[in-house]
């Protein structure tokens, strides 16, 4: 049983051009980077996300040293319904041909993608849920 819903999983199917990673700093800051590549494996609930040259970013060092991420994908469908999920939990630097920062769901947050659920949607998935 997967830890998104039937709309997440839609949603994460759909191609949307961007998103955004955010990791913390070794003193403790925020650093959020726009991606443009992703992916899910639906077996594991796992998020890749992908990049040129991902293993020399600071994102990269964050994640190694924290093992902590999230990310944001969202849209605006007009005329004005934003739309969104935003995934937090424990993250892995997977190093090799096709490097990647992947996370695995602890917190889901969505909003948007199911009308008959309310405006926003958030739930601890991850072991400790």
């Amino acid at each position: 049983m997967s830890a998104f819903t039937e709309a997440e999983l839609s949603y994460l199917r759909d191609i949307h051009p961007m998103a955004r990673l955010a990791t913390v700093g070794p003193d403790g800051t925020p650093h959020v980077m726009p991606i443009g590549m992703y992916r899910l494996d639906e077996e594991t609930d796992a998020i890749d996300t992908l990049g040129r040259e991902l293993s020399t970013t600071k994102k990269w060092r964050d994640v190694q040293r924290s093992g902590r991420a999230a990310l944001v994908i969202d849209d605006v469908l007009p005329p004005f319904s934003p739309r969104g999920i935003e995934v937090r939990g424990r993250a892995e630097v997977v190093d090799g041909p096709e490097p990647a920062i992947r996370i695995h769901p602890e917190r889901i947050v969505a909003w948007g993608l199911d009308e008959s659920e309310s405006m926003r949607n958030a739930r601890d998935v991850g072991p400790s849920a």
